[in-house]
C-alpha cells in the first residue's frame, strides 16, 4: 500500500473544513457572491496554501520519514489491492475538486475559472504525492494512480458541464474486518487507522440522484440509487503474497453492491450553516438496505450496510 493513499482521504475533511471555516457566523458572510469578493479570495489563497503545506508536512512526519528515499522510479500498481486505492483516489480528487469549485464560487469567482482552478489544484496534489512516491524506495510513482485521480476530477468537471449539476456523487463508507489484526502496520493497528488503511471495510460508492434525471417526476428530489464497489480478503497487495494461515488461499473476491443513499444537500432547509454540514456529510453513503453481489457468485442481502 502506498504511504500517500493511507493518508489522502484525511485531505477531503481537511479541506472541506479550511473552505467552510467562514461559514459558522453569518448567512450573509456565507451566501456565495456574484462578484469577485477580495478578501475572500484572499481567505482561499491563505486557506489553500496552509492546507497543503500542513498537509505534506503531516504526510512526511507520519509515513516517509520511515521510508528510505531512492532516485526516481516508476511501478505498475495497477494489479494490487484489487483496484481498491484506485477506487479511493478517484473518490478524494472527486471531493477535492468539488470543494474548490464550492469554496471558489462563494469567492464570487465565475463558473469556467471555478473549473480549471480547482481542478488544476486537485491534479496538482495529485500529482504532487506521485513524485514524492516516486522518490521512496519500495513505493515508485505511478501512472495509475494519477490517472485515478483525473478521473475523479474529470467526474466532477464533465457534470458541471454537461448538467450544470452534480447528479453522480462518489461516496464512501466504512466497517471493521478482521483483517486488520494479520497486518495491523499495513491495515492499521486502531479504527481510526483502519478507516484509512483497511480495504477490506471500505466501499466506495457511486451515488446517482433520481430526480435529476426524471425532473417532470414526483420522485423526492433527495432519493439516490447507490452502486458500490468493495473487496474481502485482502491483507497484502498481490494474491501470491496471501497469507495462508490467517484466511484460505485465494480468498480475494472483488464486491458489488445496489443501495439506496440520500443526496444530502437536496434535503430542503434555509440553514446555511446546516446546509454546509450536509455538504461536507453529503460524501459519506448513509446506512441502508443493500444487494450484495461477489466475485464468487453469491448473493447477499444486507439491511443495513455501511
Amino acid at each position: 500500500m502506498k504511504c500517500a493513499k493511507t493518508y489522502y482521504l484525511i485531505c477531503i475533511v481537511a479541506l472541506q473544513s479550511v473552505f467552510s471555516f467562514a461559514q459558522q457566523t453569518k448567512d450573509s458572510f456565507l451566501k456565495p457572491s456574484d462578484t469577485i469578493i477580495n478578501s475572500r479570495k484572499t481567505t482561499l489563497l491563505v486557506g489553500a496554501t496552509a492546507f497543503t503545506s500542513g498537509a505534506f508536512f503531516v504526510l512526511n512526519k507520519l509515513y516517509y520519514k520511515n521510508l528510505t528515499r531512492s532516485d526516481f522510479q516508476f511501478k505498475d500498481d495497477n494489479a494490487e489491492w484489487l483496484q481498491m486505492d484506485k477506487a479511493g483516489l478517484l473518490f478524494t480528487a472527486y471531493q477535492i475538486t468539488n470543494s474548490g469549485a464550492t469554496a471558489l464560487q462563494w469567492s464570487g469567482m465565475g463558473k469556467k475559472k471555478q473549473l480549471v482552478y480547482s481542478a488544476a489544484f486537485a491534479l496538482s496534489f495529485a500529482a504532487a504525492t506521485e513524485i514524492i512516491d516516486g522518490y521512496s524506495t519500495n513505493v515508485g510513482a505511478s501512472w495509475g494512480d494519477f490517472a485515478a485521480s483525473a478521473c475523479g476530477t474529470g467526474l466532477y468537471v464533465s457534470q458541471a458541464l454537461l448538467w450544470n449539476e452534480q447528479r453522480i456523487v462518489p461516496k464512501f463508507s466504512f466497517h471493521a474486518t478482521p483483517y486488520a489484526g494479520a497486518q495491523p502496520n499495513v491495515l492499521g493497528a486502531s479504527y481510526v487507522e483502519q478507516v484509512f488503511k483497511d480495504y477490506n471495510g471500505q466501499t466506495y460508492w457511486l451515488s446517482a440522484n433520481v430526480k435529476s434525471f426524471f425532473k417532470k417526476s414526483t420522485i423526492p428530489a433527495w432519493l439516490n440509487v447507490a452502486f458500490g464497489y468493495g473487496a474481502d480478503g485482502i491483507i497484502t497487495p498481490n494474491e501470491a503474497l496471501v497469507n495462508t494461515i490467517f484466511l484460505p488461499e485465494k480468498q480475494r473476491t472483488r464486491q458489488f453492491y445496489l443501495s439506496f443513499d440520500v443526496y444530502l444537500t437536496k434535503i430542503p432547509t434555509k440553514n446555511r450553516t446546516l446546509k454546509t454540514l450536509l455538504s461536507i456529510f453529503n460524501s459519506i453513503k448513509i446506512p441502508a438496505p443493500t444487494i450484495e453481489i461477489n466475485g464468487r457468485g453469491e448473493t447477499k442481502f444486507r439491511l443495513f450496510y455501511f
